[in-house]
């Protein structure tokens, strides 16, 4: 029987990896109060390490101790402390088998808890969109955002690239560049939310400046080229599903032109799958657009837990590999049913409470290291 198209590997640089699977970042508000990953956490990223994934992202991570942090009990990665417990995981992972990749993310004008001011900053005071997200600890309406200045900017850009090196130093294969999803660097990219008259704003190349100066700013401070720096890029957004870049295609290919210097695009299917969103106006797929136009590998998001279907994406070259998040969160070990034809558990709404999935991932490992010795330490 023929091996799945997901279950071959793939060269990411000079790394190969086990399969075309990765587990998406996702939001887990698990970490200690002050930004400090748990041991539970090095558990449960280290569960869909043994499950076969090759690729494990975390969640978004914050880069500074200013405007970054998006809620209460989201994990930093911005001093020793930090660092240290971040080890713990990347070292999990890496044990298991597979590569980890820490998501470097700014929260913007979308954030809604932040242990280091009450205030929240943007490319504009414009007010977002909708109300918080009571699933990560939010209610009411978002507050309109301080204007960033030009040192708020270049202190976002250093942030950035000090994280990555920490992020380096705690063990991880790469960083990916959060720049999806309405948060900062989406926000700079969003023309309703951003009406700078500066060179970031106005046109698409000076809106996505800051994403592209960011990846520039990571590639001085670690010019090693086996270390990826990746971005991540989406249309929609967690307050605003349906929106979609205006240009189209046009403005697809030169947002994707403006990040080639990235080591990957991964395009998030926010508010819907990726079978439903990812058609352009030209017929091509957005994931398929990036990998002509970059020449990069490609990550597809949104829902493509169904076998076939991942299958046609990565023999149609649509992209390179797959980031699956609820699908993951219901079955770690996705990579061995695939393998073995069953169908996979269906995603159960509680499950994304991280009380549920951290606790169980815990538990999980307990049982292993009692049978078979191991430790995710």
């Amino acid at each position: 029987m023929s091996v799945h198209p997901a279950l071959q590997p793939f060269d990411l640089a000079s790394t190969t990896l086990p399969n075309r699977l990765a587990v998406s970042p996702m939001t887990r508000v698990s970490a200690d109060a002050d930004g400090t990953p748990t041991a539970e956490m090095a558990d449960y990223y280290a569960r869909y390490a043994h499950g076969g994934f090759g690729l494990i992202i975390t969640e978004g991570v914050y880069t500074d101790e200013y405007y970054s942090q998006g809620y209460f009990n989201q994990p930093g990665i911005t001093n020793d402390r930090h660092a240290k417990a971040w080890r713990q995981v990347s070292d999990a992972v890496r044990q298991a088998g597979a590569q980890p990749v820490m998501q470097l993310m700014h929260a913007g004008a979308l954030s809604q808890g932040n242990r280091y001011t009450e205030d929240t900053a943007g490319p504009s005071a414009i007010q977002p969109l909708r109300a918080k997200m009571e699933a990560y600890g939010g209610s009411g309406p978002w507050p309109v955002p301080t204007a960033m200045t030009a040192e708020d900017i270049a202190r976002v850009v250093a942030g950035f690239a000090a994280s990555a090196v920490t992020a380096r130093e705690a063990g991880f294969a790469g960083v990916e560049v959060h720049a999806a999803n309405g948060y900062l660097l989406d926000q700079f990219l969003t023309p309703y939310t951003n009406e700078r008259s500066d060179e970031f704003g106005g046109t698409v190349a000076n809106r996505v400046r800051l994403t592209a100066s960011i990846i520039a700013a990571i590639r001085r401070a670690i010019p090693d080229p086996e270390f990826w720096v990746g971005v991540r890029l989406s249309q929609g957004k967690v307050n605003d599903h349906d929106y979609r870049w205006q240009g189209g295609a046009e403005e697809a290919a030169l947002i994707f032109a403006s990040v080639c210097d990235a080591s990957y695009i991964h395009i998030a299917g926010e508010g819907s799958g990726w079978a439903e969103s990812s058609l352009l106006e030209t017929g091509e797929t957005i994931t398929a657009l990036a990998r002509r136009v970059t020449g990069l590998p490609v990550i597809a998001n949104g829902n493509l837990g169904q076998a076939d279907l991942t299958a046609r994406v990565i023999t149609e070259n649509h992209a390179d590999l797959i980031s699956l998040g609820r699908t993951a969160l219901a079955n770690p070990d996705y990579p061995g049913k695939l393998a073995q034809g069953t169908a996979p558990g269906a995603f159960d709404p509680t499950m994304l409470d991280p009380a549920v999935t951290i606790s169980n991932s815990a538990a999980w490992e307990a049982r292993q290291r009692e049978t078979t010795g191991l430790s995710a330490e």
